[in-house]
């Protein structure tokens, strides 16, 4: 730019246009169509007649002077200056090329790449919608037809009016021929979608869930928290079986110190071992969120709980706490899934930096 500003001023005492502008003229092959030169063109043109020295001075890297007549005029323009830059024009102004001659020729490259990644993606969405499709179908129409057998002569709003009832009353004899696997059923479950939500809520499309990581936190629902609370929620009942209105206020305390630490490390712990981390570095992030994990804990059990232990039977315990999970597994998995990704990224984690996910921010009622 401010060579284009020295040069428009040291042409603004001009000799008088000469007559001979013959040289200006493009000699391509193919040339332009001209039109009436005018006055203030022949000016332009003795200008840079009269400044060729100058401008032989003037590396211009890979360079070059155009002339061309646009609209009637013919414009002295100098492109180069390391690339496509832009033209330097004698008429005070800066043109450029269109962005398409330029981009075309490299962006033919990437094409290939990119449309394999976009067909992954395709596939990757047609599996995992394959699979909420099928387990969806699956659970709703297991709800619905619970009075499959006694359907003869039943309409649409007597099925719907029972299914719930006969759902609970089917739920409860589970219970007493089977509790443990019930109970781990359910935990399975509630661990696989609270995983779904978490990765939802870090902002994957709905079909684009990690598979693998889903499977993970499903998988230690299933094998840990539904066992270990079946008989934890016992081994609570002979420690406190006391009925006065201070057992309550107690076994909420004892909850969230003793067995939520417990808890969330075991859930922390198996995580990084089904993703084949090293003992070393599970133990090292987990000594870095332990505090935030317990803590973020205290926006939400204490006020569940005093329903859990003050309101809901013990053997229907579980399913309750399940509920309230689908919130509590998405922070656990937000959490865990966190540390491992930003390392296997390469990106430093700071447990002080506001930049890491600071589990005692989250708000919870929403």
């Amino acid at each position: 730019m401010a060579a284009a500003a020295s040069i428009s001023t040291a042409f603004l005492p001009l000799h008088k246009p000469t007559k001979d502008f013959k040289s200006f003229i493009p000699t391509s092959q193919t040339p332009k169509f001209f039109t009436k030169i005018k006055p203030a063109a022949l000016a332009v043109k003795s200008a840079a007649k009269e400044q060729d020295v100058i401008l032989q001075g003037i590396d211009f890297t890979d360079g070059e002077i155009e002339r061309e007549v646009e609209g009637g005029k013919e414009v002295q323009l100098i492109s180069g200056f390391g690339g496509s830059e832009g033209r330097l024009s004698f008429e005070g102004g800066f043109s450029s090329a269109p962005a398409g001659s330029s981009g075309s020729g490299g962006g033919g490259g990437g094409g290939g790449g990119s449309q394999v990644v976009e067909g992954d993606k395709l596939i990757d969405r047609a599996i995992n919608a394959t699979i909420v499709l099928a387990a969806g179908t699956f659970g709703i129409t297991k709800l619905l037809t619970i009075d499959y057998d006694y359907w003869h002569g039943w309409t649409i709003f007597e099925i719907l009016r029972y299914a719930p009832q006969h759902n609970w009353s089917a739920y409860e004899e589970a219970l007493k021929e089977n509790p443990l696997l019930a109970k781990m059923m359910i935990s399975g479950v509630v661990y696989s979608i609270g995983d779904w939500i978490a990765q939802c809520c870090e902002g994957k499309p709905l079909l684009e869930f990690d598979r693998t990581r889903m499977f993970r936190s499903g998988l230690v629902g299933f094998s840990l928290h539904g066992s270990l609370s079946h008989y934890y929620y016992y081994f609570c009942e002979e420690l406190f079986p006391f009925q006065d209105w201070w057992v309550v206020p107690v076994k909420v305390a004892f909850d969230q110190t003793a067995w939520a630490a417990v808890w969330n490390s075991i859930y922390y712990v198996v995580v990084g071992l089904l993703r084949f981390e090293s003992p070393v570095t599970i133990f090292s992030e987990l000594k870095t969120t332990f505090w935030p994990m317990l803590t973020a804990g205290w926006k939400l059990w204490p006020f569940a709980h005093i329903i859990t232990y003050g309101v809901v039977p013990l053997e229907q315990r579980l399913l309750w706490v399940d509920c309230v999970e689908l919130i509590w597994v998405t922070i656990l998995s937000t959490i865990s899934n966190e540390k491992s990704e930003a390392r296997i990224s390469d990106a430093p984690i700071d447990p002080n930096s506001s930049s890491s996910f600071d589990p005692s921010e989250v708000c919870l009622d929403s």
